[in-house]
């Protein structure tokens, strides 16, 4: 913490919610499951699409620069995290002349909870249609955590709709089925409702290593929890957990050798997130996780990359060391 400049650090805490005030234990005024309630930064615009024959709204966030440069920047978010984390990027990237565009995939955030199974082909296909609804031919994608593993499937799918990739904390950079057994949907499911708020806090403090204040952890708690009171909790759950699986079935990192697009790694030193660990055998827990030492062998292997590790630093980049994630965000980007 004593690397956060403090005004920097209160501008990121001015961008969430105000419900950060509240305890763990407090009673929670429920959200709907498309985070009815919770604020996001900007005007929510919703996308129809179809997947798997199922009718979805894909929300999302159309946020225009002051003197723009003619550019495009698609932020992708994480599996535990709305898209309204990403405020402090999107103004630093609109300050900076860009047009910067976000979506909740579908399966997160203010978009749809489907009934169906999560695909990252299905992902990818809706961001690239959410570019087309907007009229982008080719924009910068810049993802973190899940976002990551999408980013790289877009990557590989659509080529020819990117300029630059910056995965910023990305997982899947390694395969989890050579360490973790495969776990059955409804025992996931039975395991996820019985977390608490406390207990989930514990988790991203220590599986992604936040070197943030208490109070800044607070919206993603109550973005997770308050929706607990709504009567389509089940559904949301459901679709949490699908999203653990396709992490799970659908790795990338095979992939990410042959992406030829610019890519850029921003990795913090203290990430050691692995999903799945704790259900790996024990002798092989120390192996997973190693996530700085894989994004450089990853990016040694790549036409056009390279990997960036920020000392000190957790899974939240962005957050955590704001002014050196500008600095490699706007140089890579103005190359």
């Amino acid at each position: 913490m004593n690397r956060i400049l403090p005004a920097a650090l209160a501008a990121v805490l001015l961008t969430l919610p105000l419900s950060f005030a509240h305890a763990d234990t407090a009673p929670r005024e429920p959200y709907g499951i498309a985070l009815e309630g919770f604020a996001y930064p900007y005007p929510v615009h919703l996308l129809p699409v179809v997947n798997d024959g199922e009718q979805l709204s894909m929300a999302y966030m159309d946020v225009a620069p002051q003197q723009p440069n003619g550019r495009t920047v698609v932020l992708l978010h994480g599996r535990n995290f709305p898209s309204s984390y990403w405020a402090p990027v999107i103004k630093m990237l609109s300050e900076a002349g860009f047009r910067v565009v976000v979506p909740d995939q579908i399966g997160f955030g203010k978009s749809s909870k489907p009934q169906g199974e999560l695909h990252f082909d299905n992902l990818a296909r809706n961001t690239i249609s959410l570019l087309d609804h907007l009229k982008i031919d080719k924009a910068e994608i810049v993802a973190h955590s899940l976002g990551g593993m999408l980013g790289v499937r877009i990557a590989r799918a659509y080529p020819d709709r990117l300029a630059h990739l910056v995965l910023t904390a990305p997982i899947g950079l390694e395969d989890y089925r050579l360490y973790v057994p495969p776990t059955p949907t409804e025992k996931m499911i039975e395991t996820e409702d019985k977390l608490t708020a406390d207990g989930y806090r514990k988790q991203l403090q220590t599986n992604y290593a936040i070197k943030l204040p208490a109070e800044a952890i607070t919206p993603f708690i109550d973005a997770r929890f308050n929706i607990k009171g709504s009567p389509d909790y089940p559904r949301w759950l459901r679709a949490f957990v699908s999203s653990g699986q396709m992490i799970y079935r659908e790795p990338v990192a095979h992939e990410i050798p042959l992406i030829a697009t610019p890519t850029l790694f921003i990795m913090g030193a203290d990430d050691h997130n692995a999903p799945g660990r704790p259900l790996a055998p024990e002798a092989l827990r120390a192996k997973m996780g190693q996530n700085a030492e894989l994004a450089k062998a990853l990016a040694a292997k790549m036409p056009n990359a390279r990997a960036e590790v920020i000392p000190d630093t957790g899974h939240l980049v962005f957050l955590e060391a704001p002014e050196k994630y500008r600095e490699l965000v706007l140089s890579f980007l103005g190359r």
